[in-house]
């Protein structure tokens, strides 16, 4: 293994390899940290490119912009609160109020160590555990998907903040925007209201970038005198420590293992992808936590949990194509499609058939990580001038890009619209407390539950099977467990608080 692994190491060692992933790093990140512009979309752009390499250096390639761009969003998530991607939509539960309170140094360093580590542990999760999660993986079907999201459901509990029943009011707005569009199935439209333009749904990135981004903008537009004054979004000393924030992230060994191993696992489910792993690796770290009530306030252990649990999902989706050529998310599909240009077929037999390619691929992502690590702390001052922008500028700016990134998603100005209606939704949920986060997650994983619901139950009309089932069955007493413990921390939060109150 070892020597492969070498082999693999030195084929990537040619300077026109190293400069295209560079240039592939700089531009995910660059891709991430924009509102819109995903990082599939970026990797669809990168892949006419690599027609003309060869296999190892265009995968290489694509690993780079796959890696920073899961790094990317931390940027505009950290210092604006508006999720560049929808894998750092639960990095701004944290980090955005550590920049707030005059810290985004301190916030960016953290989410870029806790990415890099992610990404250097998932590594190694890839390369000595593949066909073992590779396996877990093919045994799902459409019973054991359904329950996953069942458990991925309870983190509603967790991100609900003060109100559980405002949370779960948001969760099921979520899942009904979900429903809007052409049945999945059966391919009749349904919620159109005769619109037209409503059959092909309301585009999830839209939704994301309505819901965080617009109401993100309308609440800064109320600060009329700051706006005037020309103030800033974060105002503060903007102290940057890279190795105060690197041990930050070192001394909580066990939330960022937890982390990694969740988003890891979750890569490795076809499917699945970032948008479910970073809101499932907080929501665990919440639970785990001595001090559950100070997640949202600003605290490290949110944004270590959530930025390396986001990036271990490249490690992990690498894995099902490399044993068994499956996509495991979009990226790895588009992957796929770069290899079989150029006549291969990943599979069951890839790794014996392609050794010095396949570990070219291990290491490339490694390496990828240093480079995205480097490419960070050089650029991070950069990032952080982000900040001295007046808002007048600023805000205009931003809400162009949100725009930009929603058209040109299906070239439809109709989306524009519903940015604008949801944008308004969102801030309207604001001014009356209801937390965000569950309505994106009840529009990420509403599609998801229904699809496998049906097809479940269109292959056997036994529902008893979600039981009988073991994956199925583990990943609902693990659901029933997180929403037990959910509402026990809701219970002590309140009890502490009311303690707090009274000691005043």
């Amino acid at each position: 293994m070892l020597e492969n692994f070498l082999a693999g190491a030195a084929a990537l060692m040619n300077p026109v390899i190293l400069i295209d992933m560079f240039v592939g790093v700089f531009v995910g990140i660059v891709a991430g940290a924009i509102p819109g512009f995903t990082i599939t979309m970026a990797i669809i752009l990168t892949l006419p490119f690599t027609f003309t390499m060869e296999p190892i250096q265009g995968i290489a390639t694509m690993m780079g912009v796959f890696v920073g761009g899961l790094s990317g969003g931390l940027i505009t998530a950290a210092l604006l609160g508006i999720p560049g991607t929808p894998s750092s939509v639960a990095t701004t539960f944290d980090a955005f109020p550590m920049a707030k309170k005059g810290e985004p140094g301190k916030a960016l360093g953290i989410g870029i160590w806790a990415s890099f580590f992610g990404s250097i542990l998932s590594a190694f999760i890839l390369i000595f555990a593949a066909p073992q999660l590779a396996g877990f993986a093919v045994k799902m079907g459409p019973w054991e998907y359904f329950s996953l999201i069942v458990f991925a459901l309870t983190i509603i509990a967790s991100i609900s903040e003060t109100s559980l029943v405002k949370g779960i009011i948001a969760g099921l707005l979520g899942l009904a925007i979900a429903t809007v569009g052409t049945d999945p199935i059966s391919g009749v439209p349904r919620f159109t209201f005769g619109l037209y333009d409503l059959g092909a749904g309301l585009p999830f990135l839209t939704v994301l970038i309505g819901i965080f981004a617009i109401s993100q903008l309308f609440s800064e537009l109320e600060k009329k005198e700051e706006l005037k004054a020309g103030g800033e979004i974060i105002s503060g000393k903007f102290k940057f420590k890279p190795i105060e924030s690197m041990w930050i992230v070192l001394k909580q060994p066990v939330n960022l293992i937890r982390s990694t191993i969740i988003g890891a696992v979750i890569g490795a489910i076809p499917g699945a992808g970032s948008s479910i792993s970073n809101m499932l690796a907080y929501d665990q770290a919440k639970k785990a936590s001595k001090y559950p009530e100070k997640f949202g306030t600003g605290i490290a252990d949110g944004t270590v949990a959530s930025e390396a649990g986001n990036n271990a999902t490249a490690g992990g989706s690498l894995i099902p194509m490399i044993a068994f050529g499956i996509p495991g998310d979009a990226v790895t599909a588009v992957m796929i499609a770069a290899l079989m240009v150029h006549g291969i077929n990943p599979g069951p037999m890839f790794i014996l058939e392609q050794p010095v390619l396949v570990n070219s691929i291990f290491a490339g992502f490694m390496i990828a990580a240093v480079m995205m690590l480097l490419i960070q702390f050089l650029g991070v001052r950069i990032f952080l001038k982000l900040t001295n922008i007046p808002k007048y500028i600023l805000i205009p700016v931003v809400l162009a890009f949100c725009v930009l990134g929603s058209f040109a998603l299906h070239n439809r100005l109709f989306d524009v619209y519903g940015l604008v209606a949801l944008g308004l939704l969102g801030y309207i949920m604001k001014k009356l407390n209801f937390p965000l986060a569950p309505v994106i997650l009840g529009v990420i994983l509403g599609p998801i539950a229904e699809r496998n619901l049906r097809r479940a139950l269109m292959a056997s009309p036994d529902w008893t099977l979600f039981f009988t089932r073991p994956i199925s069955l583990v990943f609902l007493l693990i659901a029933a467990a997180s929403i037990i413990y959910a509402l026990w921390q809701h219970k002590k939060t309140k009890q502490r608080m009311a303690e707090a109150s009274a000691e005043i």
